[in-house]
């Protein structure tokens, strides 16, 4: 899956001039928690977080009244607090490079470009939704984790078994297993019971680790 399916078109936007007390309403307002900041040709120049704003402004335990600190933000502009070297990505960019880039470099979220223009942005919470549907979270089944041999047909075989049993599988993923000779899995099935599950299954792997259902 490529980002254009999941990015969010045509994010709202913060400007350099803005006031910090400005982009820190229209987040709000918006219920983003980040703003692409764009210059006057409708080029990216920055980006500005909540927590950008949260780190300038006062402390709790600060002498000044309300108004005093709504006053400071005020005379504070983006451009001042803004992160300037983005970390960005096309349109095209997998799921998961976007995803390694985040883990990599701590980011919560990555700026969509093409030719040089912004189109859309993608964040942590983005990446979160896909892995719910990656693992079939909101749907009802039979869950299991087993450990299997890391060969070719290994897997094939699994859901051979299953598919022959009118089985419906609804998620599966792979993980690292113990070593570089086998591997986990999680599957999630639908049309069995744990039972049946374990019948079929525990034959053909090296180890159930989990089964429930969920």
């Amino acid at each position: 899956m490529i980002i254009e399916r999941r990015m969010t078109r045509n994010p709202v936007t913060a400007s350099p001039d803005m006031s910090v007390a400005e982009a820190s309403a229209l987040m709000k307002r918006e219920k983003v928690h980040r703003l692409p900041v764009l210059d006057k040709d409708r080029k990216l120049v920055g980006i500005i977080s909540e927590k950008d704003i949260l780190y300038a402004s006062p402390s709790p335990v600060s002498t000044l009244s309300i108004h005093e600190m709504a006053y400071l933000l005020s005379q504070l502009n983006v451009k001042k607090l803004m992160t300037r070297d983005v970390v960005t990505i096309t349109k095209d960019t997998t799921v998961e490079e976007a995803a390694r880039l985040m883990v990599d470099q701590d980011l919560s979220s990555l700026p969509v470009l093409e030719d040089g223009k912004l189109i859309g942005i993608v964040s942590k919470s983005d990446l979160f939704k896909i892995l719910l549907e990656l693992f079939g979270a909101r749907h009802y089944g039979v869950r299991m984790s087993f450990l299997v041999e890391d060969k070719p047909g290994a897997i094939a075989e699994i859901t051979n078994v299953l598919a022959t049993n009118g089985v419906d599988i609804i998620a599966f993923g792979t993980f690292m297993g113990t070593d570089s000779s086998n591997a986990v899995c999680t599957i999630k099935m639908q049309g069995i019971t744990i039972a049946k599950a374990l019948d079929l299954v525990k034959p053909l792997v090296m180890e159930v680790l989990d089964v429930r259902e969920v």
